[in-house]
């Protein structure tokens, strides 16, 4: 997931462009690199390592002098992390410059032709075999740069996201996508491009987000033409007003954004049932499912496509679905879903969920299933992202932006939204009650006041984290509902700590699992009083047997687990099927502390990125 940040206008371009860098670090990365016109001539630095290495390289070498540049933080793909294969990359007459995020799969085709022609590389990437055969497009067909790019884009088989400068057409960028998402910011006379609004929020509150298969040309003193790369023909771009906002996405005094987001949660959870939720009517208000009400209730079966956490939200949902509106429900990766020929039908629903709305998987699935005639719903957090132009209908989380790389708020919000929708069709089909149903919508009014009541507990899993920080592996079991938090709290730990965690059903733990458990195994246990708690105790006091480490989840006012374990942590007591949203908190609490504690970086941890936008 690749970061790409342009300006061209009548600003210094340096510090627009290296700050939106800084911005985009949480889509992870291995490199990264700046090249600016100063009227005269590019000048180009990058490096392996960080934008703050990037930074220090730059201004000790190399003049920031400019109004045009564009930068990139590369996540290898073709070509190891080194300063060579990093970006931007010029083509061979210099003349051309580029960034990209995404793969071209059939570089080594197009590479093989242009070294026939007499190109040579440099680089390991497919990136500079992209960039020599636009140039080789120009030369040959006698072209512009922006029929030269769709031309080259029509040879290309992959995904992309690019911006191409021509230093014999400074006051012009050229940009496209396919898969890998671009936005591009408007203001007076200048013009910001970038993988999201971040990095130009301050500037502008004006955007055109690339739409599949389109490319623009961004002169200085023109409008904006947005053309279909495949056949030339003009798109009315819509411009979009941003609700993004500095303070948004800034750490806010806080050492981690992880930290900041999973303190965000009451707020990010009110903010998602805002105006959709009405407690005292007993209202659920959901265009997206109001809209196509008789084709989601009248489903022969829901299908959950996901990655990730979002993955972990959907095994939540696939509990209340079947739970609430007794519809039948299968949850899917949608990296296996895209590939094994599914049985689809149009009488099914397909509920894509994803953070930023852009996942490379889940995107292919969405598009594989209304190949089929299945109706789409999507539901993510990113405004304008491509899932969301792609569904049929859908609804946001309105999370806000989730800038540390593993997902929180992300996960609680996305359970919320999914819980509304799932009352709100048990009650279109009659399969709750009246006094169930409002019951539900008040306690799930209640659950941001007692989500900061669990996060009064930080001080205490903070001990926790201390007393385990060192173990090498860690065991998550929880039933029901709290399975997939399990899940997820293990996910969690692997995600920033790098130790290795699993998660499991505890009823599943005498199939193999338990063979692991000793004096120097923690195992933690979601153990609330709602479901099988019974059950529960019973796996607790067989781990206990064996001189297991145990951590339980509990609900407040518990005796039996709290006699067993070495350490409980309290949650207030909800109807079972919110309990994820609580229990979820105190997993991420501890998975956050215990990296912190490591020296782990927390926001940005080795070898992920935010979003998977290629395969």
């Amino acid at each position: 997931m690749c970061g790409i940040v342009g300006y061209i206008g009548h600003r210094d371009a340096y510090p627009i462009v290296l700050k939106g860098l800084e911005r985009l670090e949480y889509r992870g990365y291995d490199s990264a690199g700046i090249a600016l016109y100063d009227g005269e001539q590019l000048n180009l630095c990058k490096t392996k390592g960080k934008v703050a290495d990037l930074k220090a390289k730059f201004e000790s070498t190399t003049s920031t002098k400019g109004h045009v540049g564009i930068g990139h933080t590369r996540w290898a793909t073709h070509g190891v992390p080194n300063d060579v294969n990093s970006h931007p990359h010029y083509s061979n007459s210099g003349n051309l410059v580029i960034i990209h995020n995404g793969i071209i799969e059939n570089f080594a085709t197009l590479k093989k032709e242009l070294v026939k022609r007499g190109y040579t590389f440099q680089s390991d990437t497919d990136t500079e075999v992209l960039v020599n055969l636009i140039e080789d497009v120009m030369i040959n067909e006698k072209v512009k740069l922006g029929k030269a790019v769709q031309i080259a884009l029509n040879q290309t088989v992959g995904a992309y996201a690019i911006t191409v400068f021509d230093t014999r057409k400074p006051n012009e960028l050229v940009v496209a996508r396919l898969g890998s998402p671009l936005a591009i910011g408007i203001g007076e006379n200048e013009f910001f491009i970038a993988s999201d609004a971040s990095p130009f929020i301050e500037f502008t509150s004006n955007a055109i987000y690339l739409e599949d298969g389109e490319m623009a040309v961004v002169r200085l003193g023109k409008e904006i033409k947005v053309r279909k790369i495949h056949d030339d023909s003009l798109v009315d771009p819509y411009i979009q007003e941003l609700q993004l906002n500095l303070e948004q996405i800034e750490k806010a005094g806080y050492d981690h954004f992880m930290l900041k987001e999973i303190y965000e949660q009451p707020d990010a959870i009110t903010d998602t049932y805002r105006g959709r939720m009405l407690v005292e009517e007993g209202i659920i208000r959901m265009a997206g499912v109001d809209d196509n009400m008789a084709r989601i209730a009248n489903a022969k079966r829901i299908i959950i496509v996901a990655c990730g956490t979002s993955w972990h939200a959907g095994l939540v949902a696939e509990y209340i679905f079947e739970d609430l509106a007794r519809i039948p429900v299968e949850v899917e990766y949608a990296s296996e879903f895209r590939y094994r020929n599914p049985v689809i039908s149009e009488n099914d629903v397909v509920i894509a969920i994803s953070q930023s709305g852009e996942t490379a998987d889940t995107m292919a699935a969405i598009k594989l299933a209304k190949e089929k005639g299945a109706f789409v719903f999507g539901v993510c957090n990113v405004v304008g992202s491509s899932i969301s132009r792609e569904a049929h209908a859908g609804a946001y989380t309105h999370a806000g932006p989730e800038i540390g790389v593993a997902s929180t708020k992300a996960f609680t919000t996305q359970i919320t939204v999914l819980t509304l929708m799932a009352l709100k069709l048990a009650k279109h089909r009659g399969t709750i009650s009246d006094s169930t149903f409002r019951f539900h919508l008040q306690e799930l009014e209640r659950i941001p006041a007692k989500i900061t009541k669990v996060l009064e507990e930080n001080d205490h899993i903070k001990i926790i984290a201390e007393k385990y920080k060192n173990s090498p592996n860690c065991l998550y079991l929880g039933r029901g509902y709290n399975f997939p938090v399990a899940l997820e709290g293990a996910l969690k730990l692997k995600e920033i700590s790098y130790i290795h965690a699993e998660g499991y059903p505890a009823a599943e733990m005498k199939h193999g699992p338990i063979a692991l458990i000793d004096e120097s195994m923690p195992v933690v246990v979601i153990a609330t009083s709602k479901g099988h708690y019974d059950k529960v105790v019973s796996n607790v006091q067989e781990i206990k047997a064996r001189q297991g480490k145990i951590i339980g989840i509990v609900t407040e006012g518990d005796e039996a687990v709290r006699e067993l374990a070495d350490y409980v942590i309290e949650i207030p007591e909800t109807i079972e099927s919110l309990t994820p949203l609580l229990t979820t908190i105190p997993l991420q609490l501890l998975s956050y502390h215990i990296a912190v504690m490591l020296g782990k970086n927390v926001d940005q941890p080795r070898n992920l990125a935010k979003s998977v936008t290629v395969e």
